[in-house]
C-alpha cells in the first residue's frame, strides 16, 4: 500500500470520535461549519507537522523499536492517569 494511503486512512480512523472532533462539532454551532473546519485544519497541520518533524529526527538518533516502545509506555501512562482522574 502507498505509505501516504495507509497513513491517511490510520489517521482518519484514529481521530473519528475523538475530542478534537468534537470541539470542531461544538465551534460549528457558533461559527459555522467553514471557520470550524479552517481552523481545525489549521491547528491539525501544525500540530501534525510538529509531530513529523520530531519524529524524523527521534527517527535518526533512536531505533525504531525504541520509538514504538517508548510511545505505548507513554499511551499506557496517559490512560492509567486518565482513568485515574488524573488528566
Amino acid at each position: 500500500m502507498d505509505p501516504l494511503i495507509y497513513i491517511f486512512i490510520t489517521v482518519f480512523l484514529a481521530e473519528l470520535g475523538d475530542k478534537t472532533q468534537l470541539a470542531t462539532m461544538a465551534f460549528a454551532t457558533k461559527y459555522g461549519w467553514k471557520t470550524a473546519f479552517a481552523g481545525a485544519l489549521l491547528g491539525l497541520a501544525l500540530i501534525n507537522l510538529l509531530g513529523a518533524v520530531v519524529g524524523e529526527k527521534l527517527g535518526n538518533i533512536l531505533p525504531q523499536d525504541v520509538i514504538h516502545r517508548a510511545a505505548g509506555v507513554l499511551f499506557v501512562i496517559i490512560g492509567v492517569l486518565m482513568f485515574a482522574g488524573k488528566i
